[in-house]
């Protein structure tokens, strides 16, 4: 898909690209030079919330730390 600068050196990011990757109002690109001459690498930066929502249950795989705190939790309520 082609887009054109314009005398602002703004473009537009074309509909189908920008629902297929969720952007939205507000959101940051991060622009790069790629390896070519005339290469030009976007990269979208999420807004904190969707980094948040990304990252939601990625830890679990790594074993059932809720079953730790619940153990922790009854032995502080034993204690006190």
């Amino acid at each position: 898909m082609e887009t054109t600068v314009t005398g602002k050196n703004m473009v537009s990011i074309p509909r189908a690209i920008a629902a297929a990757l969720g952007i939205g109002p507000g959101w940051k690109l991060d622009w790069r030079r790629g390896e070519a001459e005339d290469e030009l690498v976007v990269r979208v930066v999420p807004d904190r919330a969707e980094a948040a929502r990304r990252l939601m249950g990625s830890g679990s795989r790594y074993g059932d730390w809720r079953g730790a705190v619940a153990e922790l939790v009854a032995e502080r309520a034993a204690e006190g």
